[in-house]
């Protein structure tokens, strides 16, 4: 049983950030993750188009902004590399929808390290049993 369960839809590299500063902080303090990436956001999970998610319309223009801040905070920016930052801690699970994959062109062969293929109604199960459940 994980504690934290995450979906996540979001493909916009901004509101991405949020999901995977959640799972960080919460594998650094211990707890164990699972995320499921669902729609276009099973693409994080691509070695070919985790790294070319745009900034979000509201936010054009601030995309070097956002990621000199990142930068300043000492984390990575591009997704892959938060993505593989979050696998070495042990914690993470990262589970790419297979529908969705199906769908946004996510080949097996395509996966990130660490990453794995998860029908959604076995992720639903897991939520069922996490103690703390989040969409994004």
């Amino acid at each position: 049983m994980s504690d934290l369960a995450i979906v996540v839809r979001e493909s916009a590299y901004d509101r991405i950030l949020t999901p995977l500063a959640f799972a960080y902080l919460a594998a650094s303090s211990g707890q164990e993750v699972e995320m499921l990436f669902v729609n276009w956001a099973v693409r994080a999970l691509s070695k070919k188009y985790a790294d070319e998610f745009p900034i979000s319309a509201e936010r054009a223009g601030s995309e070097e902004w956002l990621k000199q801040q990142i930068a300043s905070a000492g984390l990575p920016t591009r997704i892959s590399d938060l993505l593989k930052m979050l696998a070495q801690t042990g914690k993470v699970r990262l589970y790419a929808c297979t529908l969705a994959a199906q769908i946004f062109g996510v080949n097996e062969g395509d996966l990130i390290e660490g990453a794995e293929f998860l029908p959604a109604n076995e992720f639903l199960a897991k939520m069922a049993e996490a103690k703390v459940t989040m969409t994004f």
